[in-house]
């Protein structure tokens, strides 16, 4: 299936490893100039590498958003203006409802929420120019399913689909397309922290998740290439899970 995003120029958040990466690789596999973006230089630099430098390494902080301002614009003047941006913009600490600080709180609200706001805002004019765009949004079931230890990821994500609900509706007619995906236990270096190891992920996914396993962070990244493509042109303003049947919610 020819998904027409063959030199597009695509910017992925958080792409350093885990789910970012894999959205990197999906992306470049079908043939988008794509930059990545993250606070490691290290760990973009061993990204490139390993992507046989089939894609651009930035470093950037979600949570600077006077860094997140300027981004697009440097890609822009490195690979051309952003068609795709992938607001992968991290993950914040674990927490009951009272247990995290107030600056948990505003630095959750800074990377989740305001850092994706800053970078629809800089990438957008051009995509309206064009009349073309897509914005994929990296979520959480916690916003279908609240997780009790996942405070500040359950209040800030539904701040951001709210905003981004919102947008969609306003720019449908520039041919734009506004998605986020609802992401369920996937194996990755945080999951694995989270519980304490990736043996430890695993053995979970396998007792809770119906398909039996952890998912790919590769298959995650063919659901964000579909989004970004001119097959998936009618579909914006959702929240599409992917997590082997783990929501109980209908």
């Amino acid at each position: 299936m020819d998904l027409g995003i063959e030199g597009r120029v695509a910017l992925v958040m958080g792409a350093s490893k885990g789910l970012g990466r894999g959205i990197a690789a999906a992306l470049a596999a079908e043939g988008a100039h794509v930059a990545i973006a993250s606070r490691s230089r290290e760990r973009l630099d061993a990204v490139v590498e390993e992507l046989d430098g089939h894609v651009t390494a930035f470093v950037a902080d979600a949570g600077d958003l006077e860094r997140m301002a300027e981004l697009p614009a440097e890609v822009e003047a490195a690979l051309g203006p952003v068609d795709i941006l992938v607001t992968n913009t991290g993950g914040p600490p674990q927490g009951t409802a009272l247990d995290n600080s107030i600056e948990e709180w505003e630095e959750a609200f800074r990377s989740l929420v305001l850092g994706v706001r800053v970078l629809t805002g800089a990438v957008l004019p051009k995509m309206r120019e064009r009349g073309w765009g897509r914005i994929v949004n990296v979520g959480s079931n916690s916003t279908e399913e609240p997780v009790p230890t996942l405070t500040l990821s359950n209040a800030n994500r539904l701040a951001a689909i709210g905003y981004l609900k919102t947008l969609s509706r306003e720019v449908a007619a520039d041919g734009i397309t506004v998605n986020t995906i609802a992401t369920g236990k996937f194996a990755t270096d945080r999951l694995a922290e989270n519980a304490g190891s990736m043996e430890a992920a695993e053995r979970n996914g396998r007792e809770t998740v119906p398909a039996g396993r952890l998912g790919l962070p590769e298959e995650f990244g063919d659901l964000v290439a579909f989004l970004a493509s001119d097959r998936a042109a009618y579909i914006t303003g959702t929240v599409i899970p992917i997590d082997g049947g783990l929501l109980h919610s209908v």
